[in-house]
C-alpha cells in the first residue's frame, strides 16, 4: 500500500496526539546503543572483507599544477600494488544534495593538502610509506591575492526593500558595525572512510555518509556507472556535521582502485587529511546596519556578508538566511559576496549560515539595545513581526516571544543589567547576556516502508542515516506509537540504498522528513486494519498489540494472516 502526501497541502491535524500507546515523549534507551558502547556496531572501515587492500592518498604540499610524477620507488616497496593518478579522482567532496559528481581531476592543485594520487598496499602502513615515497613536480601557481573588486556578487543572492540609507539618516538610534568570524573545520569522531568491493560490474561501497539517495548518484556519476549497479551501506556514522553530506575523495579512490586491482580496497583518511581535504566553514566578514526609533522599533536592517570558496563551487556560506524574517523593519538590504580562494573547500558545517550570521546579528542587536537604553529582551520582543517582512506571508506560528519570556524567567533575567564591562568581582568582569536563536525549517522528499507481521512485530526500512542524532530511536518510537507496539517490537533498518530513499541526515530535516514518511506508512497500515474491522482509521485505537474499535478489542495477530506492508512517501521541496 502506498501513501503519498504533498507537504504544500494544508493539514493542521496532529494525529499523533490521538494515539494511545504512550511511547512518544518518554525516555528510552537507544536501540543501537548496546552495539555502539560495546564496540560491535560496524562503522564504515570496520566491516573489512577478506583480502582487502588499504589505500593512502598522496598530498600536495603547495599550489600549482602537477607536471610529472614518479612512483617507481613506491611500486618497488614490498606489499605495494599500485599508485593511481587518475583523472576521475576528486579534488574535493560533493556539496550537500549535489546529486552529481563534484570537480574531478587532481593535476591542478587548488589547496595545500589536496589529494593528487593514491597508493594501495597490503597494509595501511605500507600504503602510507608508498604515498610518502612518490615524487612529483608541481609548477608554482600564479594566483594573485583577492581584492575587493574580485568578489562575485550573484544577483539571486541580493535583495533590497525601501531606502535603507534614508532610514539610517532619519533614525533616532543606529548601529553600523563590521564583524568577522574565523573558519571552522569539521572533525567528526569517525574519519572519512570507505570500503569498495566489485562483483562483476556491480559495486558495493561501505561508507560514512549522511545522504545516501544523493550519494549514490554522486558516486555513480564520478565513476561513470549506472546508479542501479551501486549499493551504499552506511548503517552507522560516527558524526558528520555536514562534512559527510556528499561523496568524498576516499569513496571514489577506493572504487577506482578496487576496479583496477580486482580486490576490495578500503581507505580511511588520516586526521590530518580530514582537516585538509574535506570541508570547512568559510570565514566571514559582515557589515550590519540597524536603524530604530527612540523606542527601539526597527525601521531599517542591512546585512552584507563576504565569504569564500574554491572556483567552480556552487555553495557559499548562507550567512544572512535568517536575517530577512527574524525582525521587523520596512527598509532592508541583504548583500552576499563570494571570493574564490585557494583553500580547503567550503561547505556545510553544523548550522551553515545561522551559526555565524545570527551570532553577529544578535551582537548588533545588543549594541542597539545598549545605545537606545532598552532592555535587550524587550528590544527583541518589540521587533517580532506578525508576518514575513520580506514576502508579507503570515507565519503559521511564531514562538520567539514565548521563547524569550521563558528563557528570561528561567535565567532570572534582570532587565536593569549594568552596562557591559561595569561589574567586577575581584579580578573577574561579570556580565550577562541573551540572544535569539532561529533556524530555517526545511522538508525534503522521503520514503519509508513499514511491515507489520502477524507476530506483532514491525520492520521499518529506509535509507535514512543516523550520525549520532537518534534516527533509530526516533523512528522506533514513532512506529511503536502509531501501531500500538512496544519499542522492542520494532526493528528499524537504516543506511542501505536498497531501502526506500529517505531525506538523509542534514539541514535539521531528517527527523521531520524521514519521520513523516514513516508516519504515512504506518497510517497506511492503520487504514488497512480499520478496513478489516469495518471502521475508519480515525476511530481505530491500536494499543499493546490490540486493535480496538466499536468497544471491541482484537489481538493484531488474529487479524493478520500475512504481513501488512505499506510505503509512505512525503514530497517536499
Amino acid at each position: 500500500m502506498n501513501v503519498h502526501h504533498k507537504m504544500d497541502e494544508a493539514d493542521r491535524r496532529n494525529r499523533l496526539d490521538d494515539m494511545a500507546q504512550g511511547v512518544l515523549s518518554t525516555p528510552m534507551d537507544r536501540p543501537e546503543g548496546p552495539l555502539k558502547v560495546s564496540g560491535t556496531a560496524p562503522y564504515a572501515h570496520e566491516a573489512q572483507p577478506e583480502g582487502m587492500l588499504h589505500g593512502c592518498f598522496v598530498r600536495a604540499p603547495r599550489l600549482g599544477q602537477v607536471t610529472s610524477m614518479n612512483a617507481d620507488k613506491a611500486l618497488a616497496m614490498e606489499g605495494v600494488h599500485t599508485v593511481l593518478h587518475a583523472d576521475k579522482l576528486l579534488r574535493n567532496p560533493c556539496q550537500g544534495t549535489a546529486n552529481e559528481a563534484p570537480v574531478q581531476g587532481v593535476r591542478d592543485v587548488h589547496y595545500v593538502g589536496q589529494p593528487i594520487a593514491l597508493a594501495v598496499a597490503d597494509s595501511f602502513e605500507a600504503a602510507r610509506a608508498a604515498a610518502q615515497a612518490v615524487t612529483f613536480e608541481i609548477t608554482d601557481a600564479d594566483r594573485n591575492p583577492v581584492t575587493p573588486q574580485d568578489y562575485e556578487t550573484p544577483e539571486d543572492k541580493q535583495s533590497a526593500q525601501g531606502d535603507l540609507d534614508k532610514a539610517m539618516r532619519d533614525a533616532a538610534v543606529t548601529v553600523d558595525q563590521t564583524y568577522s568570524t574565523p573558519p571552522h573545520n569539521s572533525a567528526a569522531m569517525e574519519p572519512h572512510a570507505s570500503i569498495a568491493q566489485w562483483d562483476g560490474d556491480r559495486l558495493t561501497l561501505r561508507g560514512a555518509y549522511q545522504m545516501l539517495k544523493y550519494n549514490r548518484n554522486e558516486l555513480a556519476d564520478s565513476l561513470g556507472i549506472d546508479p542501479k549497479k551501486l549499493r551504499i551501506l552506511s548503517p552507522y556514522v560516527g558524526g558528520g556535521f555536514g562534512s559527510k553530506l556528499g561523496i568524498a575523495q576516499e569513496a571514489v579512490g577506493a572504487a577506482l582502485a578496487a576496479r583496477e586491482l580486482g580486490r576490495p580496497v578500503g581507505i580511511a583518511m588520516t586526521r590530518q587529511q580530514v582537516f585538509e581535504a574535506t570541508m570547512r566553514r568559510s570565514e566571514t566578514r559582515q557589515r550590519i546596519r540597524l536603524a530604530a526609533d527612540a523606542e527601539g522599533r526597527l525601521s531599517g536592517i542591512g546585512h552584507d556578508a563576504w565569504v569564500s570558496n574554491l572556483p567552480d563551487e556552487t555553495f557559499s556560506e548562507p550567512v544572512t538566511q535568517a536575517t530577512p524574517f527574524t525582525y521587523r523593519g520596512a527598509h532592508r538590504h541583504i548583500g552576499h559576496h563570494i571570493a574564490r580562494v585557494s583553500r580547503t573547500c567550503a561547505g556545510s558545517v553544523r548550522a551553515p549560515g545561522e551559526a555565524v550570521g545570527i551570532t553577529c546579528f544578535e551582537i548588533a542587536m545588543d549594541e542597539l539595545a545598549h545605545a537606545a537604553g532598552i532592555d535587550p529582551v524587550e528590544l527583541r520582543k518589540r521587533n517580532i513581526p506578525e508576518e514575513d517582512p520580506t514576502t508579507g506571508k503570515p507565519y503559521s506560528s511564531n514562538m520567539l516571544a514565548k521563547a524569550l519570556d521563558a528563557g528570561a524567567q528561567t535565567f532570572g533575567w534582570d532587565a536593569t543589567c549594568p552596562a557591559p564591562g561595569s561589574r567586577r568581582e575581584g579580578e573577574w568582569l561579570i556580565g550577562q547576556g541573551m540572544a535569539s536563536a532561529v533556524r530555517v525549517n526545511i522538508l525534503m522528499g522521503s520514503k519509508a516502508r513499514v511491515t507489520l507481521d502477524p507476530d506483532g512485530s514491525a520492520v521499518v526500512e529506509t535509507d535514512m542515516t543516523d550520525i549520532g542524532t537518534g534516527s533509530y530511536a526516533i523512528l522506533t518510537q514513532l512506529t511503536a506509537e502509531m501501531l500500538g507496539l512496544r519499542p522492542d517490537q520494532v526493528d528499524v533498518r537504516l543506511g542501505d540504498t536498497d531501502n526506500p530513499p529517505a531525506s538523509g541526515s542534514g539541514g535539521s530535516w531528517g527527523a521531520s522528513s524521514a519521520g513523516s514518511s514513516v508516519f504515512l506508512a504506518c497510517q497506511g497500515i492503520r487504514s488497512r486494519i480499520a478496513e478489516q474491522l469495518g471502521t475508519s482509521e480515525e476511530q481505530l485505537t491500536l494499543k499493546d498489540g490490540q486493535a480496538i474499535a466499536d468497544n471491541r478489542s482484537t489481538p493484531l495477530g488474529d487479524l493478520l494472516n500475512e504481513p501488512l506492508e505499506s510505503l509512505g512517501e512525503i514530497e517536499a521541496g
